[in-house]
């Protein structure tokens, strides 16, 4: 296998949503260095994200009670606000002319995963990603304070319930366990005590926001992780990224989202002393750099949304401008994965979870419908007798199977078909 092309696909379709028409070829030509050097470069103004129009995502109040006149008007209002925040942050993913910023965004949007289906409110939501998109490649130490106290994450895990008298453990567990220091790094002990930290909180939910109400907060001294303090919220979180374990499970979080999902991040690898200072940019830099990038046993499975994007992108397709937003959002519902629809506060699966024979179907049809919207204008351009390896730069595959051959081959006078046939390939569906 040629490693170059393979380590260019990776970066592309792994620290990004894959190539526009005509990008494969020219990372290929600039090389491997001059590529990762350009997907850890943020731009000051990144154009294709400018063409993108922010929705309007307005305070909508409390929901009206049953059976009044205004029940009707306020779930159009939030099914429609709700439907343009999904589309925005499609269309953002699309359109990114620097898709690490976006990719990362996605990634710990699983990572912090909070769904609309209990916060019910597009309001915090959109707050929620706008907080993940700042910090998306910056301090994770930042990210957590902001996360504590995000109002989304606060109501969907119940912190808005936790008083002095009665502290809920929900939020606590899951700062430690999902967040910020992983499985068996803390005790049931160290739950309690923190629940008694995050005791206090209320949410406006329908502003997206939280103040935290000293009658109903615990100020005792609690031991933390073995630590006695009078801890606020902000000095808890910090405390617990300070711990070495913080560093581990952040580096294991992302060696297994973009590496692999099966086999454990190395003893041996450099991520975690790069995530020392808690800036994320260094350990994402770290992982480019990783020897693992090229080795072939690594396949990853693309997400439903990680293949639809990637295939706009290859289709130039805009998402908000396909022919119906709601056979959109349906067909992404049919494959199990909708931005801002989490399953649970564990986020998607991954690898092998998105592969079945039922999703294969939806797949096709998924595929069948985008590119009756396409021109096709990218692939229609190769030269027949060159599309079946001259596709593989237009995708940013790395070679396509004798299989995937053969079949290409029986459709190079059927453009739609040979698209179909090749977005839908084991190759395109897996990351190589």
């Amino acid at each position: 296998m040629d490693t170059k092309r393979l380590e260019t696909a990776r970066l592309s379709h792994r620290f990004g949503f894959g190539p526009r028409p005509g990008e494969f070829a020219a990372d290929l030509s600039a090389g491997v260095s001059s590529t990762r050097k350009k997907v850890l470069s943020i731009p000051t103004n990144d154009v294709g994200v400018s063409k993108v129009v922010v929705p309007e995502i307005t305070d909508l109040g409390p929901r009206p009670k049953p059976n009044t006149a205004g029940v009707v008007p306020f779930a159009i209002a939030m099914r429609n606000q709700t439907e343009k925040l999904t589309l925005w942050w499609l269309d953002r993913m699309v359109m990114s002319d620097h898709g690490l910023t976006e990719k990362m965004t996605w990634f710990w949007h699983g990572h912090w995963a909070t769904s609309i289906t209990k916060v019910n409110h597009p309001l915090p939501m959109y707050k929620q990603n706008q907080t993940l998109r700042q910090f998306a490649l910056g301090n994770f130490g930042g990210m957590s304070r902001a996360m504590v106290n995000d109002a989304a994450l606060q109501y969907w895990l119940d912190g808005q319930t936790s008083t002095l008298k009665s502290p809920n453990e929900n939020l606590a567990r899951e700062l430690m366990e999902l967040f910020i220091l992983g499985v068996n790094r803390y005790t049931e002990d160290d739950v309690k005590a923190l629940a008694r930290v995050l005791t206090g909180y209320q949410v406006d939910l329908s502003a997206g926001t939280v103040t935290v109400n000293q009658k109903r907060r615990d100020k005792s001294v609690v031991s933390l992780l073995g630590s006695s303090a009078l801890y606020s919220a902000e000095s808890a979180t910090d405390f617990l990224v300070s711990q070495p374990d913080c560093a581990q499970f952040i580096a294991e979080r992302l060696w297994n989202r973009f590496i692999s999902s099966t086999e454990p991040l190395p003893a041996n690898s450099t991520m975690v002393k790069a995530f020392a200072g808690r800036e994320i940019a260094p350990l994402v830099a770290a992982l480019l750099a990783d020897s693992a990038l090229t080795n072939p046993q690594f396949a990853m499975v693309k997400s439903p949304v990680e293949w639809f994007i990637s295939a706009c992108r290859a289709l130039e397709l805009t998402p908000s401008k396909l022919d119906s937003s709601s056979q959109l959002i349906n067909h992404l519902n049919k494959m199990s994965q909708i931005p801002f629809y989490p399953p649970n506060v564990g986020g998607w699966p991954s690898a092998e979870a998105w592969l079945s024979s039922a999703s294969a179907q939806y797949r096709i049809a998924f595929a069948g419908w985008m590119i009756k919207q396409s021109n096709l204008r990218a692939l229609t351009e190769i030269p027949v007798d060159r599309r079946v390896l001259a596709s593989t730069d237009w995708l940013g595959v790395v070679e396509w199977s004798s299989r995937t051959q053969a079949s290409l081959r029986n459709a190079l006078t059927n453009p739609e078909e040979f698209a179909l046939l090749a977005l839908c390939s084991p190759e395109y569906i897996v990351s190589a």
